[in-house]
């Protein structure tokens, strides 16, 4: 809208369960390939659900010097990893030269919490002298953000996003919100879930809210299909850093898209389902055109949240269609969840990065497993292939445990 700063993306890094790495993962999801697969970090046999979207390879010692990484959780050694990307997409130098002007805001849905069951465990075992004096800090949810701030020498605002499931899309919109009111020129922001713990998988387990499709994990993630059963709990982190326009033309340098507009709002009717009429996500969707000053029909594809639950899918569906009328049967809507599942804080993050490429690109990737049509869900979910498009404007919806949600506009830039 005029009379603000205007925000763009200059930079993007993400790890997921795809690639290490934001090029491969956006080839993996362009090819329709699926990132789930059995669970290798825990024991996972006692569970009704065996299967995630785990960060395959990840070594934090590529990224990070060895007697540091001993000190951190590991969602924030994948955010420092995954920055370390960014920053340099970006073309900024670590440490970043006005410090004081970049700021960091990277929100994560549970942290490091496996480092505070880790340490009972310890001190049960083998007393308070075999703690280590880290444990209590590396536990905390803000350390994602310190960690990479630390590392990039941003000296700016800072702070932590906790949203649950709709963490990484807020992440992005309150950074924007800052740099547009002229407390920072970049942010460094995004999501990060790094967290593959018994005590995680067995609480969802409990909830049933898991898919238990075992022995076909790369199909168990089925977001608006008629057998969805649950979602696939996933590893992942996207880091995406933004910039006043003006700093970056005073930088010359490259400008992957514009955040034109960003809203958050609460159901305020239940701890986990959504509301059935999707009140809330039509109240998020309609603030954050609001935001953007757009129409609906301005609106060429939405990232759905799309986290294959059976509720979930069809009230998101029900949302979009009260909030765009005719035109929803127009939009192209993809989940990226079908193919690396749903990375908790991180999946925001991760999506609007998607979001980006496609507007940049012209391109836009598979909802993979859309086998059996959902009378409920009878929109174009692009379940044939990754398909060629002309992206102007993006929805990015993020619908988090506690009713809390997310929608970020992202256009193409334009002079």
């Amino acid at each position: 809208m005029s009379g603000r700063r205007r925000v763009v993306v200059t930079g993007m890094g993400a790890m997921t369960p795809l690639a290490l790495n934001l090029k491969e993962t956006w080839e993996g999801l362009l090819a329709g390939r699926s990132g789930v697969g059995p669970i290798t970090q825990i024991d996972a046999s006692p569970f009704p659900s065996r299967i995630a979207g785990e960060l395959k390879g990840f070594e934090a010692a590529d990224y990070i010097d060895r007697k540091e990484v001993r000190r951190m959780a590991r969602c924030s050694q994948v955010a420092v990893a995954t920055a370390q990307e960014a920053l340099a997409d970006a073309g900024l130098d670590v440490p970043v030269s006005d410090g004081e002007r970049v700021g960091t805001l990277v929100g994560t849905a549970v942290g490091g919490f496996e480092q505070g069951l880790d340490a009972v465990d310890i001190f049960r075992e083998k007393g308070l002298a075999r703690l280590s004096p880290f444990t209590g800090i590396s536990m905390l949810t803000n350390m994602p953000s310190f960690h990479v701030s630390l590392w990039a020498g941003a000296m700016g605002p800072i702070n932590t996003v906790i949203a649950a499931c709709a963490t990484g899309t807020q992440a992005v919109g309150e950074a924007a919100e800052i740099i547009r009111r002229g407390a920072a020129d970049v942010m460094i922001c995004g999501g990060v879930e790094a967290l593959m713990h018994f005590s995680v998988i067995a609480t969802f387990c409990a909830m049933r809210g898991l898919s238990t499709r075992n022995d076909e994990p790369e199909k168990a993630s089925r977001p608006f299909d008629a057998d969805r059963d649950g979602f696939i709990y996933s590893e992942g982190c996207a880091i995406l850093v933004l910039e006043s326009l003006e700093h970056a033309r005073a930088r010359g340098t490259h400008v992957h898209a514009e955040v034109l507009g960003y809203a958050s709002s609460a159901d305020a009717f239940h701890i986990a389902q959504p509301h059935p009429e999707g009140d809330g996500a039509c109240r998020v969707m309609r603030w954050a055109l609001e935001d953007a000053g757009l129409s609906p029909t301005d609106v060429d594809y939405i990232n759905a949240h799309g986290s294959s639950t059976p509720i979930n899918d069809a009230v998101e569906t029900k949302a979009i269609k009260k909030v765009f009328g005719e035109h929803a049967y127009k939009l192209a809507i993809n989940s990226t969840k079908s193919m690396i599942g749903h990375a908790m804080g991180g999946a925001g993050a991760i999506e609007a990065a998607v979001c980006v490429l496609s507007v940049e690109q012209g391109l836009l990737h598979p909802t993979i497993n859309l086998e059996t049509p959902d009378p409920e869900c009878d929109l174009d979910y692009v379940p044939e292939g990754a398909r060629k498009a002309d992206v102007r404007v993006a929805l990015s919806n993020s619908f988090g445990l506690g009713g809390q949600n997310a929608c970020l506009a992202i256009g193409r830039f334009e002079e």
